[in-house]
């Protein structure tokens, strides 16, 4: 075990409590009324490279439940992900994949 003193009480504490892996990110698409489900087909496609079917089960979740997940990585790289998705202008966002 690992310790060490905390500079304001004295007290002990065990840095291996203290680190635990990060949760990767995950980029989210939402519903929308503005664009074809063939339009979203075609970015996934294109810009994740997803092969047609990839594509098309995951704008089926996006148009049927609301919003599918597209991609799951380092918070920095789902923030870029979510970026392009809005220059696309698709309705994306970010968050912390559940546990």
């Amino acid at each position: 075990m690992i310790a060490s003193a905390t500079p304001d009480t004295g007290e002990e504490v065990d840095l291996n409590l203290m680190v635990s892996p990060d949760r990767p990110w995950q980029t989210v698409v939402w519903n929308d009324p503005v664009n074809l489900m063939s339009y979203v087909v075609r970015v996934l496609r294109e810009y994740f490279g997803y092969p047609r079917a990839v594509a098309t089960k995951l704008m089926l979740a996006v148009h049927n439940e609301g919003h599918a997940v597209v991609a799951e990585g380092p918070r920095e790289q789902m923030e870029l992900h979510a970026q392009a998705m809005h220059d696309y202008g698709l309705w994306a966002t970010i968050r912390k994949a559940p546990e």
